[in-house]
């Protein structure tokens, strides 16, 4: 291809540097090269021309670098930048048409001085021409025209509407001339423009024809360009204001010069018409406009001639078209700006505080529980909620805003978090705190995860100093946001407080009772004694206050925490759980006898309400120091004070609710080696045991060797023969495979080496074992099933606490995960380490997959809520699958504790239900009794609720809304349920109170007697009674409250074992049926003999007021005989379906053959429904902090906070045990410092 030839530049026609002539030509370049680039030739010739052809390319290239381009010529032409000064630019466009609407006011203002020096009766005619007097004569229907079309113009007056006019009609044509686009006819017929030339070109023709000055022009009609003006003036004043306000104030703007114009119009127009009638004046018009306009109509003042009388119709006619279609459009408007909310002021925003609530969409429930719980607090009163969501308000959610109470302190804003505008119009640069909450009822969580994420990474962009409030649903979501100051992840949360529901009852409840603000005012009113101190001790929350500046603690400065918590319970009533450094940020739960108080330390404590709130009234203080000894009657007359408060602070993960004691327990001995034995010097005798006081500074010698560290000897030199695999073989370690980001690790007890992918399935057999049940592997323990629908990671937070180090091994429960799909291999990956833990394919509402799991040989079954049902077309029918589930599993096992999450709070009434139950009834009354006074907790009295079987994760979106207030409370529940380890924080566990430990007696001297053995801070008590729930009459009623406690009934004074049953001299008492000490333990009667009597005792104090209750009775008796009957059609519908699957029937038992031992075992943990009689039945309940002078019951489960075996381990190696390879050192009974782990 031929290469263009460069042009040769002027140097190439003179001599080179070697003296070579002009006209000598160059060598020929190689073929091939660019002719920009230096030849490589060969000899001086050939280097010569390369070094000079470079030069010359150089050159040239310096020369094309050097081009200056100019862009947006176009807008340099005049025309182009006439148009920039008068339409484009937005400052240049307004001031042009602020100048030109002063015009137009001014050409009316001028009219209406020309009509007051107007008069008719001086004379009418041209300029210049004689004066001719007109009368108005009504009998004549001719009409003079002479009025109508000359008027009087004074010579000033007409030079300045001359002067105007020409500046108007200057002004127009130019910008016809801007505004032209090829067709010029559309804009001459514009409607402006001709009302600008019949109002200009006159005046201008008056100059050259000077008769015509006192023509009639009708200026008036510039009210109607003044109006346009207007509008455009607004426009470019909002036009880079998208605003709805702005649209919104145009409109009424434009609705009220709309009437002005018309009213103006009429008057001016009948005014000058009338001229030639009665002559009107100007003020006359007016009043006849508005009569006529406002549809009153006196008739005293009429039009006479038919030109005014036909611009009155006209005038009508369009105020009749125009007037309808702006009410159209500002209605239009503001049902809009009713929908979107409008902004919240910029003024308020800076002299009031408020917060923003973003939600993807808001319902009526989270609504009221985010209201109800922001506001419970008293010094948020005065702020203001704005609430940013995409979604139009539905209806329930406007009613609740219309009431008085939330209108003037709640605006919704519908808007998007996304956008920069309406997070301008939320003022969320000058809020106090944002709140981003996740639409939980979502198909798709994880893309529900994703929109919460982006709102919070533009939140923060936005207005990087507005503090973040985050919930996540998904665990491996959270990172994504760990910038925000409070992060709540939902699964984490719900699996962990599930499990620990599964060794310590009525977790979940105990969480929400302290999370929600309640002032202990619930059940106040009820006859029941039950529901009178269940709902006064649900008002504890967690409060914090400085040491040095409290009353309660102050005086406890240089003392241990351990002796603070013993004094401040017994003198105040108020639970000292933990603490904080002033140099640490960590929070420290129950950090032990070793710590030493100082006075710049942060106390949390729980209480019904903050000390500040608190009065002190001391109640003969110095009689009982002088009467009671150090032992006895500490807590009798003592004042105490009501306990509110949130207990969501209790460290690491588990809850032993068996025995624990930390001494190995002898094996006929009962319960000798408990902290809580009777002691021996005072075990007989009338004189009551007394106990051990709690020491200002720690002994070590006094406290027992709570060794949880230590090898087990139980569990490790005495293996029992039938383990397949000794428990000897696990170590503690951390789990090696956590399954999302962010996870804190815990210790664990761990498989020396992970188990193969294939033993994880416990329905199938591998080439490592044949097992293919539950009966086969040969469990010693109760099994642990959670039904889930897929295997997410936050089921590795159910897992963990089940796990941790501080739980017994032999009291490792196995887990059986019930999945309705296969588990994939990362999650398997992270499981694969801990001990007994397995997995099936199945559903929970599939009795063949409930069985070959090993349902019957399990005493905790969690159903957790499944995601593809969180979202129903009708409301609240989210839950209908798993209540009907759950209920049919309730009938086909009635021994099985099952614990359900439900979508919806509202919906755990259908949980246990039963249609004629009218002790249920008289509780839903109670309910809505309670909502209507405004409880935050009105369903806290529903028998579910308060058992602990039922959990709805809605219950926790209080703790995110208190962390504005307390930003403890997040790390306090994380610590609570095992989420978080901090080194040296305690962790929550339980003990039952059995028969042989009700010496203590009342919940006051327990409290001191765990903090002098064992260091223990009891928190509360997890009491379950016995009740008779009966439709008889209301004298009846009142006795059917049967309380467990053997000195309150008549018929069980010989009988001192739960439920009446006689203990034996090594009774091992209420133990649990798998956590049993030991003991030769008489057998005792079934629980159906029992209420036999009680039935009778009843009836017999019945029997003298009517006839009707032993009837009543009797019918219950075959209604109890006929259910029977149902239940053993039920069992052997179980049996059969056993045979089916070839799966053993000898552990499935029948209810009717449960000893007595069993049943209460169930009702230890609250959860047996006593179907052999619809009318008895048992309620658990729990007691946050309760008085001091509680009595203590046989089966009361207390909830403690143990101090962290980890923070006093010796560091000495001489220490640590070697019976077995690799083991963690234990508590040193000579060691008294705290030692760092």
């Amino acid at each position: 291809m031929a290469r263009a030839k460069l042009p040769r530049s002027p140097s190439e026609g003179k001599a080179g540097p070697g003296g070579a002539p002009a006209g000598a030509s160059a060598p020929e370049e190689p073929h091939g090269l660019s002719p920009l680039l230096p030849t490589r030739g060969g000899g001086s010739v050939g280097s010569d021309v390369g070094q000079r052809l470079h030069v010359e390319d150089f050159s040239l290239d310096s020369s094309l670098s050097q081009v200056q381009v100019e862009f947006y010529v176009n807008e340099n032409t005049f025309k182009e930048r006439l148009k920039l000064f008068f339409i484009k630019n937005q400052r240049s466009s307004l001031r042009i048409r602020l100048f030109n609407f002063s015009l137009k006011l001014l050409t009316c203002l001028l009219y209406i001085v020309r009509v007051l020096l107007d008069d008719p009766a001086l004379g009418i005619g041209c300029w210049g021409c004689p004066k001719q007097n007109y009368t108005f004569n009504e009998s004549s229907s001719e009409i003079n025209w002479a009025p109508i079309l000359w008027v009087e113009r004074k010579t000033a007056l007409w030079a300045i509407q001359v002067i105007v006019a020409i500046i108007s009609f200057l002004e127009t044509m130019l910008l016809i001339y801007l505004s032209y686009k090829g067709n010029i006819w559309e804009q001459i017929f514009r409607v402006a423009f001709i009302l600008e030339m019949i109002n200009t070109l006159p005046f201008i023709i008056t100059i050259f024809w000077p008769p015509l000055r006192n023509l009639f022009i009708p200026v008036f009609l510039n009210c109607w360009l003044a109006k346009h003006a207007l509008e455009n003036m607004i426009n470019d004043f909002h036009r880079a204001i998208l605003r709805t306000q702005s649209a919104m104030f145009n409109q009424v703007l434009i609705l009220f010069c709309t009437l002005l114009c018309l009213v103006f119009t009429g008057t001016c127009g009948i005014q000058h018409l009338e001229r030639a009638g009665d002559n009107l004046s100007l003020l006359t018009s007016f009043y006849f406009c508005i009569v006529t306009f406002s549809t009153v109509g006196y008739g005293d003042v009429t039009p006479k001639i038919w030109p005014s009388q036909l611009l009155v119709v006209i005038m009508i006619c369009v105020a009749l078209v125009v007037l309808p279609l702006q009410f159209e459009e500002l209605v239009y408007l503001w049902m809009e700006r009713q929908k979107s909310g409008g902004n919240y002021s910029r003024h308020r925003a800076q002299t009031e505080k408020h917060v923003i609530l973003c939600v993807s969409s808001l319902k009526i429930d989270l609504l009221m529980d985010f209201l109800n719980e922001f506001y419970a607090h008293p010094r948020l009163q005065d702020y203001y909620v704005v609430i940013l969501c995409p979604t139009e308000m539905d209806i329930q959610v406007r009613r609740v805003l219309q009431i008085p109470l939330w209108s003037q302190r709640v605006i919704y804003l519908q808007g998007s978090a996304l956008k920069d505008q309406d997070l301008m119009r939320a003022k969320m640069d000058n809020g106090e705190a944002c709140f981003i909450l996740s639409s939980r009822n979502e198909v798709d969580r994880t893309a529900a995860d994703h929109q919460t994420i982006l709102r919070a990474w533009a939140v923060k962009d936005f207005a990087p100093n507005c503090p973040l409030y985050v919930q996540i649903l998904k665990p491996e979501n959270k990172f994504h946001v760990k910038f925000a100051e409070h992060v709540v992840c939902e699964e984490e949360c719900k699996y962990a407080m599930l499990a620990l529901s599964c060794i310590c009852p009525a977790t979940p409840t105990l969480i929400t009772l302290l999370v929600h603000t309640s002032r202990g005012q619930e059940g106040q009113d009820s006859p029941e004694q039950w529901q009178r101190m269940y709902g006064r001790c649900s008002g504890n929350e967690v409060y914090h206050i400085r040491m040095g500046d409290s009353k309660f603690f102050r005086e406890y400065e240089g003392k241990s925490f351990t002796y603070a918590a013993f004094h401040a319970h017994k003198k105040y009533g108020v639970c000292l759980i933990g603490l904080k450094r002033e140099e640490n940020k960590s929070i420290l739960l129950n950090p032990g006898p070793r710590h030493i108080l100082a006075a710049s330390d942060t106390c949390f404590y729980i209480n019904i309400t903050k000390e500040e709130n608190s009065a002190f009234i001391f109640k003969q203080e110095e009689k009982q120091k002088k009467k009671g000894s150090a032992g006895q009657g500490l807590y009798e007359g003592s004042s105490r004070l009501p306990v509110h408060s949130i207990i969501a602070s209790m460290g690491t993960v588990a809850m032993d609710l068996q025995n624990t004691e930390c001494r190995p327990t002898q094996s006929g001995g009962g319960s000798g080696g408990s902290k809580l034995a009777l002691p021996t010097e005072n075990g007989s005798g009338s004189r009551r045991p007394s106990i051990a006081p709690v020491l200002e500074v720690a002994d070590s010698s006094t406290l027992l060797p709570c060794d949880l560290l230590s090898d087990q000897s139980e569990d490790e030199m005495t293996p029992s023969d039938e383990e397949g695999l000794s428990v000897a073989e696990y170590v503690k370690g951390y789990p090696p495979n956590s399954p999302y980001i962010g996870s804190s690790p815990t210790l664990c007890h761990l498989l020396p080496v992970r188990a193969p992918f294939c033993c994880l399935r416990l329905d199938k057999g591998c080439k490592h074992n044949s097992y293919e049940d539950a009966k086969a592997y040969g469990f010693k323990n109760k099994l642990i099933i959670v039904s889930a629908e897929t295997a997410g990671n936050g089921l590795y937070n159910f897992i963990v606490p089940l796990r941790a180090y501080y739980r017994p091994r032999r009291e490792l429960n196995p887990i059986v995960l019930l999945l309705d799909n296969k588990p994939d291999h990362h999650f398997l990956e992270a499981i694969c380490c801990f001990p007994m833990v397995y997995y099936m394919e199945g559903s929970v509402d599939n009795l063949d997959s409930l069985l070959q799991c090993g349902i019957i040989y399990a005493d905790n079954l969690v159903v957790v809520d499944k995601e593809s049902t969180m979202s129903a077309e009708e409301d609240y029918m989210a839950d209908a699958k798993t209540i009907v589930s759950v209920q049919t599993m309730f009938r086909l096992f009635p021994s099985l504790s099952i614990t359900t999450e439900l979508t919806h709070p509202s919906n755990m009434r259908f949980m246990q239900f039963r249609a004629k139950d009218s002790y249920s009834l008289a509780l839903s009354r109670l309910e809505k009794r309670e909502r209507e006074n405004g409880s935050n907790l009105a369903f806290m009295f529903r028998l579910p609720f308060a058992a602990g079987r039922v959990f709805s994760i809605s219950m926790l979106d209080t703790l995110l809304y208190q962390s504005f207030v307390k930003d403890y409370m997040i790390p306090i529940t994380r610590l609570l349920l095992g989420l978080d380890t901090t080194p040296g924080s305690g962790y929550l566990c339980a003990m039952k109170v059995t028969e042989d430990d009700l010496w203590i007696r009342t919940y006051g001297r327990l409290f001191q007697k765990l903090c002098s053995s064992s260091a223990e801070i009891p928190i509360g008590i997890y009491r379950t009674e016995c009740h008779v729930f009966s439709s008889e009459p209301h004298n009846l009623r009142a006795q059917s409250q049967v309380s467990v406690s053997m000195g309150d009934r008549e018929d069980a004074r010989e009988a001192k074992g739960p439920w009446g049953s006689r203990a034996g001299p090594g009774s091992g008492g209420g133990a649990h049926g798998r956590h049993a000490v030991g003991g030769d333990s008489a057998e005792p009667p079934l629980l159906r003999r029992k209420s036999l009597p009680w039935a009778r005792r009843l009836s017999r104090k019945g029997a003298g007021h009517t006839g009707k209750a032993a009837a009543e009775w009797i019918r219950q008796q075959r209604l109890s005989r006929y259910q029977r009957s149902e239940r053993q059609e039920l069992s052997e519908l179980v049996k059969n379906r056993m045979k089916h699957l070839g799966l053993p029937t000898t552990g499935y038992e029948d209810v009717a053959n449960l000893t007595a031992s069993d049943v209460m075992n169930r009702v230890n943990l609250g959860y047996l429904q006593d179907e052999m009689n619809d009318h008895q039945n048992t309620l658990s309940y729990v007691l946050i902090n309760p008085p001091p002078d509680t009595r203590l019951e046989p089966n009361d489960i207390v909830y403690l906070i143990r101090s962290d075996p980890l923070a006093h381990v010796a560091s000495s190696s001489q220490s640590r045990k070697s019976s077995c390879g690799n083991k963690l050192a234990s508590c040193s009974p000579e060691t008294r410092d705290e030692t760092q782990f």
